[in-house]
Formats: C-alpha cells, sequence, structure tokens
C-alpha cells in the first residue's frame, strides 16, 4: 500500500512554539515542521531571546512566562503570517522595544483587526509605514486585558493570537468576535492550549480566556492536513491509493476535511484511528462546495476540478484574496493558462470540465499553487513552473516526496 509520510503541520508547530515560549519550563516538539516559515519563526524567538535547542525530530524551548529576555531586538518574519502575527502579540506581554518586519510579500498582507485590538487593550503599537501593515514597533509593557472586540473576517490568525495571549494577561481576556472565518483553525488553537494547561471558555460569539499562564510539556505535531490533501488528490485524480499515517479521527486539523470533498466526488476514503486512505474510482463528479472552513485547500481541489465531469464551484472563499497571494484570482490565472474554462466572483471560482494543455504555472511566490498544479501535471504532463522552489516556505522536500509517491504508482513525474 503506497504510503505518504508528510512532515508536520505548519499550523501546529507555530502555535506549539508560541505555546512553549510562554508556558513556564522547558518544552520538547517532537516531529516538528522544518522549513522556512517554521524557521523564521523559532529564529524570530531567539531574536526576542527565548532558547530553542534543536535536533533533527525535536526542538526544545525554554519557556519564559515574564516575556522577552531581552530589552529591545529587531525581528524580521520572512514570508511567515502566524510568525508576523503571532510574535508581536508574545512581545506585547513583556517589556521592552520591538521592531518587526517581514518580507514585501508579508508586508502586503492585513495586520489591522489584531493591531486594532492589542490597541483596544492598551499596547503601545506603531505602524512605521503603512497602516494596518509591517513594518511594525511595540513598546511592550505587559498587557491588563479585559474585554476587546475582533473582526476575525480575514484571518482567524487574528483571533488565535489574542487567544494565545489571554493568559499572559493579567486579568485575563473576553474575546468577542463579529465574524470568524476558517474556524477549524480556532478549534486547533483551543485544542492546544489545553494540553499546556488553559481551558477556554465560549459564551456564543465571546471567547472567554482566564489569567495565569502555561505549563510546559511534550507536545507531538501531527502531520500537516494541508499539504497532505495534493497527495489525496493525486490518488482521486489518476485512479490510485495512498496512505498518510497520523491523520486519522482524532486530528485536529479541520483541513482533513478535504478528503470528503473528494469522497463526494467519488473516491473511497478510509479514515481511521491514526491513518487516512483515498482510493481513486477512475472518475469525478462535479460539486459544489462551501470551502469556507478549509479555504487553504481550494487550490487543490481547483487544480483536479477540470477532471471532473461536470462544474466544480468553490463558495466562500474571499479570505483567499488575502493569502500569499490572491489565490482566487491566480487558480483562475493558471486554469485559463491551461485552456480551461472558468468563471470566478468575490467569493466563489467555477471551473468547466476539460482537458488541461501543457503550460508554465505563474506562482506568484505561492507554495500552494505550486503544489496544487503538480496535482494536476499527473494527467498533464508537460506542465512547468516559474518557480518550483517557493515550496521551501513549507515543504522543502515536496517535489522529492510527491515523484517518490507517483513513482511507485508507475507515473513518472516531468521535472519542474
Amino acid at each position: 500500500m503506497p504510503v505518504a509520510h508528510i512532515p508536520g503541520s505548519k499550523s501546529v508547530t507555530a502555535r506549539a512554539l508560541f505555546l512553549a515560549a510562554a508556558a513556564d519550563g522547558v518544552t520538547t516538539l517532537v516531529r516538528p515542521l522544518r522549513s522556512d516559515d517554521t524557521e523564521g519563526f523559532a529564529e524570530g524567538l531567539t531574536r526576542l531571546g527565548y532558547r530553542v535547542g534543536r535536533t533533527p525530530d525535536t526542538w526544545q524551548v525554554d519557556g519564559r512566562p515574564q516575556g522577552p529576555a531581552v530589552p529591545e531586538a529587531d525581528v524580521h518574519c520572512r514570508d511567515g503570517a502566524t510568525t508576523a502575527r503571532f510574535l508581536p502579540t508574545l512581545a506585547a506581554a513583556g517589556h521592552g522595544s520591538y521592531r518587526f518586519d517581514a518580507s514585501e510579500q508579508m508586508r502586503r498582507r492585513p495586520l489591522a483587526p489584531l493591531t486594532r485590538a492589542l490597541r483596544d487593550l492598551g499596547v503601545d503599537l506603531r505602524h512605521e509605514a503603512v497602516e494596518g501593515h509591517h513594518p511594525l514597533r511595540v513598546e511592550a509593557a505587559g498587557v491588563e486585558g479585559g474585554e476587546v472586540t475582533l473582526d476575525a473576517g480575514q484571518s482567524s490568525q487574528y483571533l488565535t493570537a489574542l487567544l494565545l495571549l489571554g493568559p499572559l494577561t493579567r486579568r485575563g481576556l473576553r474575546i468577542r468576535v463579529t465574524d470568524l472565518v476558517s474556524a477549524p483553525y480556532v478549534d486547533i488553537t483551543l485544542a492546544m492550549m489545553r494540553s499546556f494547561g488553559v481551558r477556554v471558555a465560549r459564551e456564543g460569539d465571546t471567547f472567554v480566556v482566564p489569567p495565569g499562564g502555561y505549563r510546559a510539556t511534550t507536545y507531538t505535531v501531527e502531520p500537516d492536513a494541508s499539504t497532505a490533501s495534493y497527495f489525496f488528490a493525486a490518488a482521486a485524480v489518476t485512479g490510485r491509493e495512498v496512505t498518510v499515517p497520523g491523520l486519522g479521527r482524532g486530528a485536529l486539523q479541520g483541513d482533513l476535511g478535504f478528503v470528503d470533498v473528494l469522497r463526494r466526488m467519488g473516491a473511497e476514503v478510509e479514515t481511521g484511528a491514526d491513518h487516512t486512505t483515498v482510493r481513486g474510482t477512475g472518475g469525478l463528479r462535479g460539486v459544489t462546495v462551501n470551502m469556507r472552513d478549509i479555504s487553504d485547500t481550494m487550490p487543490t481541489l481547483a487544480a483536479v476540478a477540470p477532471f471532473a465531469d461536470g462544474p466544480v464551484r468553490i463558495e466562500d472563499v474571499a479570505n483567499t484574496r488575502v493569502k500569499e497571494c490572491d489565490r482566487l484570482d491566480v487558480c483562475a490565472e493558471n486554469l485559463r493558462r491551461l485552456g480551461v474554462e472558468v468563471a470566478t466572483g468575490e467569493d466563489w471560482i467555477e471551473i468547466r470540465p476539460g482537458t488541461p494543455a501543457p503550460a508554465e504555472i505563474r506562482t506568484h511566490g505561492d507554495h500552494r499553487v505550486v503544489m496544487s498544479f503538480a496535482v494536476t501535471g499527473l494527467r498533464t504532463p508537460g506542465i512547468t513552473f516559474d518557480d518550483p522552489g517557493c515550496v521551501k516556505k513549507t515543504f522543502p522536500g515536496f517535489h522529492e516526496a510527491f515523484g517518490e509517491l507517483t513513482a511507485g504508482w508507475g507515473i513518472p513525474l516531468d521535472a519542474v
């Protein structure tokens, strides 16, 4: 049975690094993701004075409930959205002057709802160039806590950042949310906070976070469900079979729900206690699917949609327009380059059945665009990429792992 070993979850690794840094004691992270994003997060912690020790399979973090160990620091967040949103929030709980900047791509991504909420909580925070974007400076003096209102309609990461901050405040937090996308990612946050000793209560649209801090632990990072989607889709579109160990019924990540979309399209799916298997059946049905809660897998579905027997319509994915690129438009652009008929709206994309022709994929530096259209390439030999190396953001070894799987199926993967 072909098996794909998927590296650790980016989302879980980033949260685990924050929690470990904030906890009282030394935390060991088992099988964390090692990629450009997570290395950037760990480097940022080091710049803030936290000790991060590394072996090939584990990272150890000396927690500091009182905040950063240095009175001032300049942190570059690279391309990492979690780094750019979580680390300023962590620093705000300490005492000192901290400046945060990021890549040009990350500078374009919005930050305003989070920084507005932090200011409402009394944090002295200044955007140095464009309001609501990096670079920014935090003059930290601890956070008292209290009540705050947050719009999380662009990204659930804003809510996660405040939830993670809550136990580090003097009074705790009551966070009222007016809108929320990607809700399963918040469920990941709440489950991980419990593993570090904190239980968050929910009262309708309000999250109640107690003060008191975190306790250190040993935490195993599960495989990345968003990354697994490319391997599951590959099986569905080629009529082959793949099993991903480590992702089963108890998985934290909502993006494992992508296999339910493949099931609706005709694939066979088996979800065990600690693994998931997808088998292609030789055909895919057209579907209409709301992907608001699993929007990181929207490009995966878009990339295999032409091979369905009817239109594939993906709805409620406006937030994909403010990711590493405008993913909705970029998916449409690349499908058209392949000769596929596509229509889009503000928050939807509809893809008609077709036979893609080889072309160069314009990646816009987005790792998920490359990995998604690599799946298309299994049925369309000759597809190439203008920047195949941008997969280093989350999965530096993607091309090798994908090639190994498909070679086991007897499908040669074109060089990219």
